[in-house]
């Protein structure tokens, strides 16, 4: 078996992208995320009092305008500071995973979807020709998918409007001339750092392929088992990390394989981490990178870290226990999750209020539907008791629909939200801010009825946080002269590129990441409880954890490199499992080989594999093909 990591993922946003080659002769794909950050080398779309004096300026003179303002930008000297004007000012493209393209799409036999922002470069492939493999995900990241993908098209209309039709033979920024005029910021983020990630840029999809693709997956329940060709049994468990992500486990005749992605161990929102699926699997990938860069920072300042040491030492003091108490331990990985969370919200809200009691607005571009609930709930509770008067403002085009699917999705759902519905009371409190009027839900920014109730200052939600396109464009450009005002931003997107066309910028800019940071304690905790016979693990852990720990020395490690391939161990010989009919079994007449040790017996029947495990059952014998035979 082989592992091809064709993508190592930024965070969240951008998750890794793996290929699992012969796992019982079939390939398998890992996530098909787009890189959304790529996005902020565009400029956003200007506004027409930029080009336009009448209100009326063609496609035609706009474009020659921006030509003219490039040309001259591209030509001034390299150690000037980067400037929005230095941006690509044309329609957008979207970037695909790295070298994803150069595979044959009719090779891959299955799809294995681990999140909402790993299925969005889906429809690319299923429309490629060739393509027929079998593509699983949860219900809920594929509805949640399905959505996100609609709204990326109803915001990426407003670039087709203003740049016209398309241009013949690729856009002008993508001939090499030009590549060599971007900045050097620039082009590292659409060549890559070795010139080879440009065959990854495609124009955006359409509705029509969104509908085809959706059409082609198969979507589960956590736990409920699906089988690909007899062979494979597929089952999707609960990551804890959003509503629907999760994590794959993989089960062959010869050996079966966990899939651990972005993973929290508890949830305010989501159901928490399913760990005891993936318990003493042959082997598990681990490409969860979220924690990296915290890894980094314990280590240079561990005074620094936001877990309390008494956690740290209580987490150090399980993962070198001879005994292990595996309950204490998960109850330590969870409590310790909820903390953070919460902290992390509770701080936000904080600047929030800051921000609107002296006056300023508040943008928040959310990407998580999780994150959004929650502030929901959060944020009003504390304007209440400040007795302040602050409009919520959620703007998009699926924002409606979206609300309304978090009514139906108990079993996603954390258990203290589930007991909330079985009690009788809505499982997230903007059914009720809706009510009351305290949240107002609006498709466009440009709709009447949000003129008519604007009132500010406001907080508003809004896509896109890579602030190229969508209301937050807008939102952007009327507060970002107003030092009172505040931008919440996650990781995932390079503030100094995106912020360039707002500047110059007085408004604050809070960018922060919201899932839980994990420390290296825990993360030794959660394999000492994973317990595989093999673990792969990205080589941008090699130096960070120490295996020597006696608890982590029980199993084999191995590290995947971007861009390479990496040969797994076979599966030791012998080491099949056979199931044989009870009819059979009681045939069995057992023979000495010759050796003390060793005795055989002869059975007749048909050899099948079914739900991933070889069987043998009786065969048809001439007794059977005559019924009045077999009567008993």
């Amino acid at each position: 078996m082989k592992l091809t990591c064709l993508s190592s993922g930024s965070g969240y946003q951008f998750p890794p992208c793996h290929i699992l080659e012969d796992v019982c002769g079939f390939r398998i794909l890992l996530d098909c995320p787009l890189d959304l950050s790529a996005l902020s080398v565009f400029s956003p779309v200007p506004p027409d009092n930029d080009f336009v004096s009448d209100g009326k300026a063609s496609y035609d003179s706009a474009r020659d305008c921006f030509d003219k303002e490039q040309e001259i930008q591209k030509r001034q000297k390299i150690e000037t500071p980067l400037h929005g004007k230095d941006l690509i000012h044309d329609e957008l493209w979207y970037k695909t995973v790295k070298n994803l393209h150069l595979w044959d799409p009719s090779s891959i036999d299955v799809v294995l979807i681990s999140s909402v922002m790993g299925m969005l470069g889906l429809p690319f492939l299923t429309r490629a020709e060739g393509f027929s493999a079998k593509i699983y995900a949860t219900d809920a990241a594929a509805r949640l998918a399905r959505l996100m993908m609609e709204d990326l098209i109803a915001m990426n209309m407003e670039y087709q409007y203003f740049y016209g039709p398309r241009e013949s033979g690729g856009p002008h920024w993508m001939r090499w001339e030009e590549l060599e005029l971007l900045r050097p910021e620039l082009k590292k983020v659409v060549v890559g750092k070795d010139g080879t990630e440009l065959g990854g840029w495609l124009p955006l999809y359409s509705s029509a392929d969104v509908m085809d693709c959706m059409r082609k997956v198969q979507t589960l329940k956590y736990a409920e088992t699906a089988c690909y060709n007899g062979t494979l049994v597929l089952q999707p468990f609960s990551s804890g990390s959003e509503i629907g992500s999760c994590n794959w486990t993989i089960d062959g005749p010869k050996r079966n394989i966990a899939w651990l992605s972005c993973s929290i161990f508890a949830s305010a929102h989501a159901m928490n981490f399913d760990y005891g699926a993936l318990r003493g699997r042959d082997l598990v990938l681990y490409s969860d990178k979220q924690f990296l860069p915290l890894m980094d920072e314990v280590q240079s300042n561990d005074a620094s870290s936001t877990i309390p040491s008494n956690d740290l030492s209580s987490l150090s003091r399980y993962c070198s226990a001879d005994k292990d108490d595996w309950k204490e331990l998960t109850e330590s990985l969870l409590s310790t999750d909820e903390i953070l969370e919460k902290e992390k919200m509770d701080f936000i809200c904080s600047c929030i209020l800051q921000s609107v009691q002296a006056g300023g607005s508040v943008v928040i571009p959310y990407n998580r539907l999780g994150i959004l609930l929650q502030l929901l709930e959060m944020i009003p509770v504390l304007l209440e008791s400040l007795a302040a008067d602050v409009p919520i403002y959620v703007i998009s085009s699926m924002a409606a629909e979206l609300l309304a699917f978090t009514n139906v999705i108990p079993e996603w759902a954390s258990k203290p939200r589930q007991e909330k519905m079985f009690s009788g009371e809505p499982m997230f409190s903007h059914v009720d801010l809706v009510n009351k009027r305290k949240l107002h839900v609006f498709s466009a920014i440009h709709s009447p009825e949000l003129l008519t109730t604007w009132q500010e200052p406001c907080i508003i939600f809004a896509p896109h946080w890579s602030l190229r396109l969508g209301p937050v464009v807008h939102l952007l450009r009327r507060w970002s002269g107003d030092e009172n005002s505040l931008l919440i931003l996650e990781d995932g997107v390079d503030p100094d590129i995106a912020l360039l066309p707002f500047k110059p910028l007085e408004m604050k800019v809070l960018q922060c990441s919201f899932l839980p940071e994990r420390r290296l304690p825990k993360v030794d905790c959660m394999l000492k409880l994973l317990q595989p016979k093999i673990l792969v693990l990205p080589d941008d852990l090699k130096e960070k954890l120490d295996f020597s720990n006696p608890s982590l020395d029980s199993f084999s490690v191995l590290y995947y490199t971007e861009g390479e391939t990496l040969s797994l161990p076979s599966s030791p010989e012998g080491t099949l499992d056979l199931e044989i009919a009870s009819v059979l079994a009681e045939r069995f007449a057992w023979q000495n080989l010759g050796r003390q040790d060793v005795m055989y017996t002869r059975l007749e029947g048909e050899l099948v594999m079914e739900q991933g495990k070889f069987r043998l059952l009786p065969g048809i014998t001439s007794a059977d093909s005559h019924p009045s035979k077999n009567k008993e």
